[in-house]
């Protein structure tokens, strides 16, 4: 399985950006998808997942969400009222068995990161 990310850019603080994670070689209709986010010099944090439900981090609870497009191959991340603390390269990830999960280990693939920047 093969994932990109994109839709990351530079955005005002309070702004929004809708992020894409496409998948493409092996099927994964029923993967879990997260998506993570690292600051420079910080460790790569849970943001939000998919698999028939739906989890996201306190930090961004209410204001970013999660949803898939099957037939589409693809996993939204909408983003909404940004803050600078927002700011970093995020990768979307993909877990084989379909279960949600929260830790960077437990997942099989990885995209190579989309940069969001939020100016205050």
């Amino acid at each position: 399985v093969q994932l990109q990310a994109s839709g990351g850019g530079l955005v005002q603080a309070g702004g929004s950006l809708r992020l894409s994670c496409v998948a493409s070689g092996r099927t994964c209709s029923r993967c879990a998808v997260g998506w993570f986010r690292q600051a420079p010099g910080k460790e790569r944090d849970f943001v939000a997942a998919i698999s028939w439900i739906t989890s996201t981090a306190d930090s961004v609870k209410g204001r970013f969400s999660i949803s898939r497009v099957n037939a589409k191959n693809t996993v939204y991340l909408q983003m909404n009222s940004l803050k600078p603390e927002d700011s970093g390269v995020y990768y979307c990830a993909a877990r084989s068995n379909g279960v949600l999960a929260n830790s960077v280990r437990e997942y099989d693939y990885w995209g190579q990161g989309t940069q969001v920047t939020v100016s205050s």
